[in-house]
């Protein structure tokens, strides 16, 4: 059940968020913005998301799941159905960069933390299955938004949006539940619940340790790569010669090949650990930024969307049991939030700069180049990462 529910939580709030692929097309059709004065909405979106994302986690540690979930919902469908009000680029950096952003805090956070509690084996797996929701909400959720635009305008559809996500979240925030019961029952299999009793470091320990700062660097550099990708590899093949539809595909082909990368690479984490799964998504991702450089045809969009999306959704996979693995589960939630918030200063700032770019050189082809070298770099560092036993430490 628990597993179920964070991969329909995943699937509602990742989904959306690929939906401003989508409206950005809009925005720059209705008002005639520049892509630099759209991407800066998703940056003030992921630079609050961050911060707010610390504190949830904090709240998620103290409090559970279930409250935060009910909390984010409201807010974050309220955030939707304001933006069918919008007029102005604040409007849209309010609306969206805020309110969306207050909900859109908690997702990872109290999905893939329950999950690290609830799990001791298999812990990468299951949380592979829960960004399998996110993979497939990429999947679906921008081919329904093309329906809801070939019918209504893109106002209504923020309506039906807000209206939606709230009902839909604020029913699964029923089911979470922040530690596993205690039963007598032997379980059936490897997958069982984490003991009560919560071992690991706390988080003035953590920020001691190398690997603390090399999570959080990387983190820097991933967020840097997808977020750029996510944003304006619709716009990128809109110039490339398709229509929006089109253009949407690609977004949908690259979530139904996360779905695969989640859950593949996942599986794999729970064998060969964190560290050597890490390397390979990087070496992924370096291989199919590289070959972004290249890319004259849109069609050929189509090919590279399955290979990027497959290490696309395998990075928002491995980082939460890569943390419980080197650090426990005592302070999971705020260690993540904080690797999760350096995640959103590069993913902030990024679409920002890549916005400018193409405004300024009428390319995306200087920006693809940088992304090449980040994702090569993260590449190197994620080789200093230290495997140890710290997670096994009890901090009493």
């Amino acid at each position: 059940m628990i597993v179920g529910t964070g991969f329909l939580v995943q699937a509602v709030y990742v989904g959306l968020l690929f939906m401003f692929g989508i409206l950005f097309l809009e925005f720059e059709e209705t008002f005639g913005w520049s892509r630099a004065v759209i991407s800066g909405a998703f940056s003030v979106f992921l630079l609050a998301t961050g911060f707010i994302g610390i504190a949830m986690g904090k709240l998620n540690d103290l409090f559970g799941p279930r409250r935060i979930m009910i909390a984010g919902a409201l807010i974050h469908g309220a955030g939707y159905a304001l933006m069918s009000l919008i007029q102005a680029p604040w409007q849209l950096y309010l609306f969206y960069g805020v309110l969306v952003a207050v909900g859109f805090s908690t997702h990872d956070i109290v999905t893939l933390s329950t999950i690290a509690r609830w799990f001791t084996t298999k812990r990468s797996l299951m949380s592979g299955i829960v960004k399998a929701g996110a993979g497939t909400g990429t999947f679906v959720i921008p081919i329904l938004l093309t329906v809801l635009l070939s019918v209504w305008d893109w106002r209504i559809a923020c309506l039906v949006v807000g209206a939606a996500s709230t009902l839909i979240l604020t029913f699964l925030a029923q089911f979470l539940t922040r530690n596993p019961l205690s039963t007598p029952r032997q379980p059936h299999n490897n997958s069982i619940p984490a003991p009560q009793t919560e071992i690991g470091l706390t988080l003035k320990l953590a920020i001691k340790t190398p690997n603390f700062w090399i999570l959080c660097m990387g983190q820097f550099l991933i967020f840097s790569c997808l977020m750029v990708v996510m944003i304006h590899v619709a716009p990128h093949a809109r110039d490339l010669g398709f229509e929006t539809t089109q253009a949407a595909k690609v977004l949908s082909t690259i979530g139904a090949a996360s779905i695969l990368g989640r859950i593949i690479l996942g599986g794999l984490a729970d064998r060969l650990g964190g560290k050597r799964t890490l390397i390979i998504a990087y070496a992924i991702l370096s291989a199919s930024l590289i070959w972004l450089l290249f890319i004259r045809e849109p069609w050929i969009l189509f090919l590279f969307a399955p290979v990027y999306g497959f290490t696309h959704g395998a990075f928002f996979t491995l980082i939460s049991p890569t943390i419980a693995e080197l650090f426990g589960t005592r302070s999971h939630g705020v260690i993540f939030a904080i690797v999760l918030f350096h995640g959103t200063i590069g993913g902030a700032l990024s679409p920002l700069i890549a916005g400018y770019v193409f405004d300024t050189v009428g390319s995306y082809q200087p920006v693809f180049v940088c992304l090449a070298g980040l994702a090569v770099a993260g590449l190197v560092l994620v080789h200093f990462l230290q495997s140890d036993n710290s997670a096994e430490i009890e901090v009493t």
